[in-house]
């Protein structure tokens, strides 16, 4: 069920606030219950198939997890682990490890039949589960019952695509009485107009984006040389149309779940205001930056070893992480490319030099802006045909449609985040009256198209 579809808007989210506000106020202990019924229905909307791996997920975890708990044996913790990286490989990687292995044909693999696609936000709580078992372990998470744990995993605002969210930012809320609050209604009505504001991003900016993007890279896979107005439309247009769209999504998330009571942490701080490329992984999918630094980088040695054991941490974290992100070498590639970038950037540190500022965002922004290629492009050879196009090895090519992506570079340069702004737009009935009649305009524009799914939903 997408947020930006009328079943979502119109159907599921009101029908979920009243029982969750009638529940709260009559029966408050069947609370979390409620929302964890709530957050099944959510994802067993898109496919029903699903259903069970989520639930048995939750339990298998919960189950492993109370067995360590109380037998204090170590291995549990790493069965645990290993089963959900299991899961997670067999669903995601098995067609892409077997075309590296010469002779292994995993391709015909379909466990669900009927040709199953990968489950929704498998990557996003396979990870949940791995922060709060190795939290676990380390002796810094609590027991929870399974109810409470259940919805840290399936909370249905952030299960498909994120944030992700540790255990310690959200478990302390679940037992709060979000309505009893004395500043309910506000709390309320600024998670409104973040859902407001990210159905503009992703409606408004992000989707129609999309239409200078698409033929490109369509053309690009055929072979079809592409030209230097071409190339720089589309990767200028995609590196606005991803930020808007996830950007879009994580403002959303975070609007519903705070009007179920819920702070979720922030995603996104402007990141192509970055200086410098550790600061734009500071400021990109923020919760992703800290799960990878704190659950792979350090545990591979971070900074703690010498600089050799510290760049080859750096370059197998970003390498990982772009294996994560999709079963394909392009986004080893993109991945193992940001890899190098950070040495790169860490060894310019260890000179104790520095860049001027407009230098050091604009070789950021252009680095990002050409990695974005290949993590658009399907294969490698559609990223040569963008990458020529970029360096004017082809035509120069004409009609390059400007007014719409300096529009969105606009938007997404001045800032500030929609969370900052919602939190510091004072209470005000012409502001409720405006993001009104936008909601009304965004359904009039989802009525008008397809609805478009998020790109993160494929990670």
């Amino acid at each position: 069920m997408l947020f930006n579809s009328f079943a979502f808007l119109l159907v599921f989210l009101p029908v979920a606030l009243l029982l969750h506000w009638l529940v709260e106020r009559v029966r408050p202990q069947l609370r979390l219950p409620l929302l964890l019924a709530l957050s099944v229905a959510f994802y067993g909307y898109w496919d029903w198939r699903f259903v069970p791996l989520l639930v048995l997920s939750v339990l298998l975890n919960w189950l492993l997890a109370q067995a360590f708990i109380r037998l204090r044996l170590g291995w549990l913790i790493a069965l645990a682990i290993i089963v959900n990286l299991a899961v997670l490989g067999v669903f995601k990687y098995a067609g892409f490890f077997a075309g590296l292995l010469p002779g292994l044909d995993l391709t015909g693999i379909d466990v669900f039949g009927s040709g199953a696609a990968l489950p929704l936000g498998i990557s996003f709580f396979t990870f949940h589960h791995v922060m709060y078992l190795v939290d676990l372990k380390a002796g810094r998470a609590p027991d929870f019952g399974l109810v409470k744990y259940g919805l840290y995993i399936a909370f249905f605002p952030q299960v498909l695509a994120g944030p992700l969210v540790r255990w310690s930012e959200v478990m302390h809320q679940f037992d709060q009485r979000p309505y009893a609050r004395a500043d309910a209604a506000e709390r309320f009505a600024r998670g409104l107009l973040l859902l407001v504001v990210g159905l503009i991003k992703k409606v408004f900016i992000g989707d129609p984006l999309s239409a200078y993007v698409n033929p490109v890279y369509e053309a690009a896979a055929k072979g079809t040389a592409v030209s230097l107005a071409e190339a720089w439309q589309a990767t200028l247009a995609f590196a606005f149309q991803i930020y808007f769209d996830f950007s879009g999504y994580t403002d959303m998330a975070l609007g519903i779940a705070l009007m179920f009571g819920i702070v979720l942490p922030q995603n996104f701080e402007v990141p192509y205001r970055a200086l410098s490329l550790q600061d734009f992984w500071r400021r990109w999918h923020m919760t992703l930056s800290r799960f990878l630094r704190d659950y792979l980088y350090i545990p591979l040695g971070g900074n703690r070893h010498g600089l050799p054991r510290q760049v080859w941490a750096l370059f197998a974290t970003m390498a990982l992480g772009g294996l994560w992100h999709g079963a394909g070498l392009t986004f080893v590639a993109w991945g193992a490319a940001h890899g190098l970038g950070l040495c790169a950037g860490l060894l310019w540190r260890r000179t104790g030099r520095t860049i001027p500022p407009l230098v050091g965002w604009a070789l950021t922004f252009l680095f990002v802006l050409f990695t974005w290629v290949l993590f658009r492009a399907q294969t490698f050879e559609a990223a040569l045909r963008i990458y020529e196009g970029m360096l004017g090895l082809t035509s120069i090519g004409h009609g390059f449609k400007w007014r719409t992506i300096l529009l969105a570079a606009l938007v997404a340069l001045i800032g500030p985040t929609a969370w900052a702004a919602v939190q510091r737009a004072p209470p005000s009935r012409l502001l409720a009256v405006a993001a009104a009649v936008v909601f009304v305009l965004v359904l009039f524009k989802i009525g008008d198209d397809a609805n478009y799914e998020f790109i993160y939903f494929q990670f």
